[in-house]
């Protein structure tokens, strides 16, 4: 009687070869196989391996295809976003428009103070539009001189050596839109460098 037992300690039965006979699989039996698996035909097994190729390819060439028509809908998705952005900020500038074309159709019946006024108005009601969309207006005028948003288009000696390097005056406000800088004020710019 044998007295294997298994890892649980359960006696095997007596007919249980041990796994890894050293016989099996050797070029010297009758049936060849790796691991205890029989040999696959040469044949069959190219035509097996040419399937799973096939496949394979066919699944690349889906995801391919799947991924292109993804990123035309991403591309087409962002263009009607863009539109539709645009469109919205118009629906709010419609106002402003027909502000303006009262001013233009009274200017010629109106006194020019009140075309002034009308302007003002117009033009309070435009920045205030502007700036909710997120549109910020810059002027550094009398501000020591930032180049990250203003560019120097002239310099001029300072009147007094505390506004050296002092923006002395805005010849083009510059704007930024969502805190992102859209474009730099052009400014004139104390310095004593360029004066000596």
């Amino acid at each position: 009687m044998d007295d294997r037992q298994d890892l649980e300690g359960t006696p095997l039965p007596e007919d249980t070869a041990p796994t890894g006979d050293a016989g099996a699989g050797t070029a010297g039996s009758a049936d060849p196989a790796v691991g205890g698996l029989p040999l696959e035909p040469a044949p069959e097994a190219i035509r097996r391996l040419e399937d799973e190729v096939a496949a394979a390819r066919d699944r690349h060439l889906r995801l391919a295809a799947e991924y292109d028509n993804y990123r035309k809908r991403a591309a087409r998705e962002r263009e009607e976003l863009t539109h539709r952005s645009q469109a919205a900020l118009a629906v709010r500038l419609l106002d402003v428009l027909d502000d303006l074309d009262r001013v233009v159709a009274g200017a010629t019946t109106g006194s020019g103070d009140v075309v002034q006024q009308a302007l003002v108005m117009i033009d309070r009601k435009l920045r205030k539009e502007l700036e909710a969309a997120g549109l910020e207006r810059i002027d550094p005028a009398g501000q020591p001189f930032d180049p990250a948003i203003a560019e120097a288009v002239s310099v001029i000696a300072p009147p007094a050596a505390a506004q050296d390097h002092t923006v002395a005056a805005t010849f083009q406000a510059g704007y930024r839109f969502k805190g992102g800088l859209i474009r730099p004020a052009r400014v004139q710019v104390y310095s004593a460098e360029g004066h000596a």
